[in-house]
């Protein structure tokens, strides 16, 4: 019987050689490398504006009149931002938003869930007149005068349910889902309904546990999408106390422009409240999504592939 020390077997192991595969082709590595530039100058690209407006929000205005900002402020410079965040009203509207976004990214979760599982049953009664009706809304709406007179008659004006309500269903993320749903083994589903689970338990205990990239992608489009929404609250809001935040800088903007034009720039202040204002407007805005984006982006990409590949 032969025995081997421990390290002596590994530096055997060590010194085998080891089977290696085939060397790429002189095309497929000048193709990597055309690649990997070809991505990072367009990194690059999409970058550059993010860092730029972070700059000229920390900037003086008139380094940023001078056009003398790109990617390091010039001109250090906090007094807009203390401006807007002294404001009680804004922390009221940034507060609104948050709810706005939670409730109404919830309610288009479940909404758009369990419609997206019903009609990706080829068996439901009428699923092509649904699928129809949902895809006509993308291509033809009533307008916006229809619209507004609707949301008046339900007694929706400055309420939450006027933001969240006429957009709780994107069409799009709706197909998306109804695509996954479509391509989950339906060998689950009959094993669920043999051992006795309704259609309500197959959903909750069996599809939805599944389903944690596809929902984590939705919740991540539906929050930005009402965490950057304006035009409702512009529409169906006049008390300013139930402005979302959009709102709240989207109107200091404005008046910052309009006290310029009158004034003939004549106040340093307002001055420079309008040369940086978009750029701090920008930056608290996206502010939430940037640091959100982080836990869910590993869910990004694998969600919204196998909610739009058909097996």
């Amino acid at each position: 019987m032969v025995t081997t020390e421990p390290a002596a077997l590994a530096r055997r192991l060590q010194s085998t050689p080891h089977p290696t595969g085939l060397k790429d082709s002189r095309g497929y590595r000048a193709f990597r490398v055309a690649n990997a530039t070809l991505l990072v100058l367009v990194m690059v690209v999409m970058l550059y504006p993010f860092v730029n407006i972070l700059a000229q929000s920390f900037s003086g205005e008139a380094f940023i009149n001078a056009g003398q900002v790109n990617l390091v402020p010039r001109g250090f410079n906090l007094e807009t931002y203390q401006l807007v965040m002294s404001d009680r009203m804004f922390w009221t509207n940034y507060r609104n938003t948050v709810v706005y976004t939670v409730v109404a990214t919830a309610i288009s979760i479940v909404l758009t869930t369990t419609f997206a599982y019903a009609i990706s049953k080829r068996g439901l009664r009428g699923r092509n007149v649904f699928i129809a009706i949902a895809v006509f809304t993308m291509f033809f709406n009533g307008g916006l005068i229809p619209n507004y007179v609707l949301i008046n008659a339900l007694g929706f004006t400055n309420t939450i349910w006027a933001i969240v309500v006429p957009n709780a269903i994107s069409v799009f993320n709706l197909l998306v889902m109804k695509s996954f749903f479509e391509n989950l083994p339906t060998e689950l589903e009959e094993a669920a309904a043999i051992d006795g689970l309704s259609t309500y338990g197959t959903l909750l205990r069996i599809v939805l546990p599944l389903s944690k990239a596809v929902i984590a992608t939705m919740v991540l489009f539906y929050a930005v999408f009402f965490w950057n929404s304006w035009f409702s609250a512009f529409l169906y809001l006049d008390r300013a106390e139930l402005f979302p935040v959009t709102m709240y800088l989207r109107n200091l903007i404005a008046g910052a422009t309009t006290a310029t034009s009158v004034g003939g720039g004549s106040s340093e202040n307002v001055t420079q409240i309008a040369s940086n204002i978009q750029s701090v407007t920008m930056v608290l805005t996206v502010l939430p999504i940037v640091l959100l984006y982080p836990f869910v982006q590993k869910y990004f990409v694998s969600g919204v592939m196998l909610g739009a590949v058909k097996q």
